[in-house]
């Protein structure tokens, strides 16, 4: 009865993930950023008004376990599905606020290679391709300096230093940036 039991329990434990994995056949890469922010066109019953814009501050603080930045994926998405969606491309106005030891994923390639075992920074291109297009990345001072990294050498180039990740957010607030609640 109770290999029964268990049999059954890991049947449906296995079904169900199977039945719960994403469909990402929809999903595209472009029209802003070609290698990162895949979206699917969708038939939205919530319009986006004609004229709309959007001043979006996202937030990450813990490191990625391994390539790039979730966040910085998500504000390189935020932007193609927008203009995907017919805004101009200038319409989203994206900021991330970095904290924590997501800090490390801002490091340039000298400091990263000096702590992660002479690895490369798998954020540098990303990061790159969102500040060329605008896209603000700002660091909390305070956790630069809880992490050890030097604030004025050890930066991609393109990143802003604020005070704290609270001084950039609410900075970011009182220009009209709404935070992104994930």
């Amino acid at each position: 009865m109770l290999k029964t039991l268990i049999g059954f329990v890991a049947l449906a434990a296995t079904t169900g993930a199977a039945a719960q994995a994403p469909d990402m056949g929809r999903f595209a890469m472009g029209p802003v950023f070609d290698s990162y922010g895949s979206t699917a066109e969708v038939a939205a019953t919530m319009p986006i008004p004609e004229g709309a814009t959007f001043r979006v501050a996202m937030d990450t603080a813990k490191q990625a376990e391994r390539g790039e930045n979730s966040t910085l994926i998500g504000a390189a998405r935020l932007i193609n599905m927008h203009t995907k969606a017919g805004l101009p491309v200038d319409a989203t106005k994206v900021a991330v606020v970095v904290h924590g030891t997501a800090t490390l994923d801002l490091l340039n390639e000298e400091a990263y290679a000096a702590r992660f075992d002479g690895a490369e920074n798998p954020n540098t291109v990303l990061i790159a391709a969102l500040t060329d297009h605008g896209v603000r990345i700002i660091v909390c001072g305070q956790s630069a300096a809880a992490q050890g990294v030097d604030e004025t050498s050890d930066l991609l180039p393109g990143v802003e230093v604020a005070l704290s990740a609270m001084t950039g957010h609410a900075l970011l607030q009182a220009d009209g940036y709404t935070l992104n609640p994930f």
